[in-house]
């Protein structure tokens, strides 16, 4: 019922999902991402419970494909279940029960994996892949969203539309990105537009954050003057925003 990628940064270590279907919020049900250890997409008869399962595992020492081994061994539904997961030194995984509903799939790459399952066709997990094979030199959110993207024009959730989610983390124990469009027609599409905003609006501020490296500092001055300004007088709003 879903469409996602997970992925390692091997230039920056930054670790994300992104992820679509056609039922709200997934990005509250889906995506599970622990900085420093891995990022997880459970999904078909999500159980979050995997998720964290896999987490800690990979926590306590074991790989990626290690560590979901271990818990699909113990789950009485895996044939119902499609997770894909990614730890901290870029090995990936995923699995794709019997049960899912057709069409369903995986493809595990370096550093990444993408998964989804009633789908329009395979054409979905192709078009993932190669668009986060051919944006190597972009950061990771972006190449997340391109993917998200691809898949969607594929043909994505043979269902329609409904939400999408985009998170990314890097060092830090908060989010470098946690974007979720909940109930709309084109959620990728929105995904997009609101990505475009956060990175003149948001990010910044994200930027100038606390950091577990030093002492707190204030915000910029430039950031808190723009963070000042009413939403539609800030760079990027009138309600669009630059793509990328």
């Amino acid at each position: 019922m879903t469409f996602s990628i997970v992925a390692r940064c091997a230039r920056t270590g930054q670790l994300g999902v992104a992820v679509a279907t056609a039922v709200p919020a997934v990005g509250a049900m889906c995506p599970y991402v622990r900085p420093g250890v891995g990022a997880v997409s459970t999904q078909s008869w999500v159980n979050p419970y995997l998720a964290f399962g896999v987490l800690d595992r990979i926590a306590a020492g074991a790989s990626a494909p290690e560590a979901l081994a271990a818990v699909m061994q113990g789950d009485a539904a895996q044939q119902l279940r499609q997770i894909g997961v990614v730890d901290a030194t870029g090995r990936a995984a995923s699995w794709s029960g019997t049960e899912c509903t057709s069409w369903f799939g995986h493809f595990v790459g370096d550093g990444f994996a993408v998964q989804g399952n009633m789908l329009a066709g395979a054409s979905t997990i192709e078009a993932m892949k190669n668009a986060y094979f051919t944006s190597e030199g972009e950061q990771l959110a972006e190449r997340l969203l391109l993917a998200l993207e691809a898949g969607d024009a594929a043909g994505g959730d043979k269902r329609g539309r409904q939400s999408a989610s985009l998170q990314v983390f890097g060092t830090e124990d908060y989010a470098l990105v946690d974007l979720r469009v909940d109930e709309h027609a084109q959620p990728v599409a929105e995904l997009r537009r609101v990505h475009g905003i956060a990175r003149l609006q948001l990010f910044p501020f994200v930027d100038g954050m606390p950091k577990k490296s030093g002492p707190a500092t204030p915000a910029p001055d430039e950031v808190v003057a723009m963070l000042a300004l009413a939403p539609p007088d800030r760079p990027g709003g009138g309600g669009s925003a630059p793509s990328g």
